[in-house]
């Protein structure tokens, strides 16, 4: 009669450690093809995450240089080359941050050239697609004013700049707009909406130079003086 063999713990587990090793060696020998395949698909993901980050900070610098060429070509009054290159960086690289720089810029240099119509076009481009920044969605929204006033939409005009201080109504041109919104209201003859707007500007900032000239300038225009 054969004596019952009681096997410790450790040997329990290295039998269960030897037939996983031995099952797995079985596994890997048949389907070799895949494991080889998994290991260089892994290889290939990590390879293009790095080529792709490589590139996408490639692609970066370059939209940055040519800014800064094009911030160069304006500052030299060498406006058309200036607006050539902004063009080309909105459309050639619409996911940079040079892009939302490039748009904005865009419309201001034809703002001062007095192409309103592009001017505005670009302004609204910029609106559209960049939601983050109150300082410069402020400023466009007044260069769309701007565009509104110098076209003799004073109504119109005293709107947008009313939208360009609701954006950002505690930024370092918020008195700026808020003076804009009453000479266009002034002008458009609407002297109701400027009376409200003249106590928007006095209660804000008052005792500032712009409180004493919009009253100035509300006096200038009431009926009949």
């Amino acid at each position: 009669m054969y004596q019952k063999v009681k096997l410790t713990k450790r040997q329990i587990k290295e039998d269960k450690f030897t037939a996983f090793m031995l099952n797995a060696r079985s596994w890997f020998i048949d389907n070799w093809q895949i494991s080889v395949i998994g290991v260089a698909a892994v290889v290939l993901l990590v390879v293009a995450g790095v080529y792709y980050a490589q590139s996408q900070e490639a692609r970066a610098n370059e939209a940055a240089g040519r800014f800064a060429r094009a911030m160069m070509d304006y500052r030299n009054g060498s406006n058309q080359v200036a607006l050539m290159g902004l063009q080309q960086i909105v459309d050639e690289f619409s996911t940079e941050s040079a892009a939302e720089q490039a748009t904005f810029l865009l419309g201001k240099i034809n703002l001062e050239a007095r192409n309103y119509e592009e001017a505005r076009r670009n302004f609204e481009l910029y609106l559209s697609k960049y939601k983050k920044d109150a300082l410069t969605r402020a400023a466009a929204l007044a260069g769309i004013a701007a565009c509104l006033e110098e076209q003799g939409a004073y109504a119109d005009a005293a709107a947008q700049y009313q939208k360009a201080y609701d954006e950002y109504p505690d930024g370092p041109l918020s008195g700026d707009y808020l003076g804009s919104v009453l000479r266009n209201q002034l002008q458009a003859g609407s002297f109701d909406q400027a009376a409200t707007t003249l106590d928007t500007i006095k209660e804000k900032f008052e005792g500032s130079e712009l409180v004493n000239r919009s009253i100035r300038s509300f006096a200038q225009y009431q009926p009949g003086k």
